[in-house]
């Protein structure tokens, strides 16, 4: 047949084929020639045609030779074999070509070639760099992971197996790649399957498994969804029981440290108490102590309550003492013993010429005295009114202003209060001002008396015991039932009668051994009787006996608090209600 009777029959052939066959070949995007036995082309698409640079009817029915030199087919042709992968050059675009030859029954009747250009060639191998690297970093992750990993297809078939799986279970992975989960419980490889429940339910399960070895394995199943809702994996992570008992009692091991460290903690705590003073065995002191430390850091104003002689002062100085203001100076001033007239300029201080008889050089106030250190304002329930406002001002400015001076100071001070009465009492009777109460009350401690913490009755006494034989070169000791009394007694004066009934027993007792005997008059007496009873010997009228008993509490009061308003706060009365009694006598 010649060149136009066979670009004639090609045309031909091209023409009667059906459309839609023409538009599949036309749409591949890579470029497709069919060669006869004779090496002319019967089929080209438009891929093709674009690669050759001319319309699909001009190649048609020309030779291969003709349209592209070297395309390798015609050799696909003669030999029957397939050339893979080849590269050459159509048209200056370069292009891997695929050649594969056409049978028909045991001949060969042409040549299929399939071209493809560089550049989209090079883009198919970036990616699949891509994707291998994702699929061995995956690959990576899934073997180096500590627990076991078991994944199964959306039918519950098996797909991969990590090495810590076998090593967890003791099942290989040639045992069960490929098995239905069903079928692994039934050959006995575990107890029961978590996957198979989470195809059932649809959600993440977590069980503990047994394997064929007696091995207790915890298995988390976890499934995952494609978008339309449908299960295509569940991934599971296997965990061996035993790693986790281990762990729990690592914890457990743990906690028992903790405990232990906490104990020695708090006998360190206890140490310190015992060097600064401050001396308890109850649960109540060992918050007070406790709050004082976890305050002592901070500039807050603290207010301490209780009653006189609890050891309000001594948690000040602890409080001070922890602070970073310890190097600098720590100064008291008791505003119950201190006369009104004078509490301002001691407070204040005041400038040259303020008042007749005061120094030329006018004097520094205890608030200039205590600068960058810690005030302790003791019995501040005590301050007059009018001193109550000078001192919010300076809480609130930090500035005061001396006595008989118009120049403000600047003022670094940590404010420490105290005071046996009932402040908040005294706000509502008007005694006190509110707005300074709220200033002074920030960080508010309570410390209880003595007979609502008898724990520390004992360890006060061997205290004071001790400190006192050091004091005076002395080696005396208590009997139990000298013991046994005094822990009895409800040391209404609190720590401070604690510690001057010790120092008297052992100051006026002849004996080293101190016994019941040796004690003041008033721990022998019946308790039932009370030490402070009223003792009747006749009969009196009743206006003499209540002069005679209210003369006798005023004096015992003076004598214990050694202040008048200290005593009329004890008495529960004004200062000056006692002021007049006193002066009927």
């Amino acid at each position: 047949m010649g060149r136009r009777k066979w670009h004639a029959a090609a045309q031909a052939n091209s023409e009667h084929a059906p459309t839609w066959m023409k538009a599949i070949i036309n749409s591949i995007y890579n470029g497709i020639i069919a060669i006869n036995a004779s090496g002319h082309i019967i089929l080209c698409n438009q891929s093709a045609a674009n690669l050759v640079g001319k319309p699909v009817e001009e190649i048609i029915g020309h030779p291969i030779g003709e349209v592209i030199p070297g395309s390798g087919l015609m050799h696909v042709v003669q030999t029957g074999k397939a050339m893979v992968g080849q590269r050459l050059e159509i048209n200056g675009t370069v292009v891997y070509s695929n050649r594969t030859p056409v049978w028909e029954e045991e001949r060969i009747i042409g040549a299929v070639g399939v071209f493809l250009e560089e550049t989209s060639v090079e883009a198919i191998l970036s990616e699949l760099a891509v994707f291998k690297q994702l699929t061995k970093e995956h690959d990576m992750l899934v073997e180096s992971s500590f627990d076991g990993i078991f994944i199964t297809d959306g039918k519950g078939y098996v797909k991969r197996v990590n090495s810590a799986y076998e090593m967890v279970t003791g099942i290989s992975r040639e045992e069960v790649m490929g098995k239905h989960m069903s079928q692994m419980v039934a050959d006995g490889l575990i107890s029961h399957s978590s996957t198979l429940q989470v195809l059932e339910k649809k959600e993440q399960v977590t069980i503990v498994q047994k394997t064929r070895s007696g091995r207790d394995i915890m298995v988390t199943s976890t499934p995952i969804f494609n978008d339309r809702g449908e299960i295509t994996m569940v991934v599971s992570n296997v965990r061996n029981m035993s790693h986790l008992k281990k762990l729990e009692a690592e914890l457990s091991e743990t906690r028992v440290l903790t405990e232990r460290y906490q104990q020695q903690l708090k006998e360190l705590q206890m140490q310190q108490l015992h060097s600064s003073e401050v001396i308890y065995q109850s649960p109540a002191m060992l918050k007070i102590y406790e709050a004082a430390l976890r305050v002592a850091p901070f500039d807050s104003t603290v207010l301490i309550q209780g009653e006189s002689g609890v050891g309000k002062e001594v948690v000040a100085r602890l409080i001070h003492r922890e602070s970073g203001r310890a190097e600098k100076p720590f100064i008291k001033v008791n505003c119950g013993a201190i006369p009104e007239n004078l509490l301002e300029t001691e407070l204040f201080g005041y400038e040259s010429g303020a008042f007749t008889g005061s120094n030329k050089a006018g004097k520094a106030g205890l608030f200039e005295v205590a600068h960058e250190g810690t005030l302790f304002l003791d019995e501040v329930g005590e301050l007059p009114l009018n001193l109550q406002v000078k001192l919010l001002r300076v809480i609130q400015d930090k500035e005061i202003k001396r006595v008989g001076g118009n120049k403000f100071r600047t003022v670094d001070v940590r404010l420490i209060a105290a005071t046996n009465r009932d402040v908040e009492a005294m706000v509502q009777a008007g005694t006190f001002r509110e707005d300074l109460f709220y200033r002074l009350n920030v960080i508010p401690l309570h410390i209880p008396p003595l007979r609502e913490r008898p724990e520390d009755v004992v360890a006060l006494i061997r205290h004071f015991l001790q400190k006192l034989n050091e004091k005076y070169s002395m080696n005396k000791t208590l009997t139990p039932a000298a013991l046994k009394k005094l822990y009895e007694y409800h040391w209404p004066g609190n720590v401070r009668e604690l510690n001057n009934v010790m120092e008297n027993i052992l100051i006026m007792s002849e004996s080293n051994t101190i016994g019941v005997e040796n004690l003041p008059r008033h721990f022998t007496k019946d308790r039932d009787a009370g030490h402070d009873a009223v003792v009747v010997t006749d009969i009196i009228k009743l206006a003499e006996a209540r002069k005679q008993l209210e003369q006798k509490l005023i004096k015992m009061a003076i004598k214990r608090t050694g202040s008048l308003r200290k005593a009329a706060s004890l008495l529960g009365m004004d200062h000056s209600t006692l002021s007049r009694l006193l002066h009927k006598r």
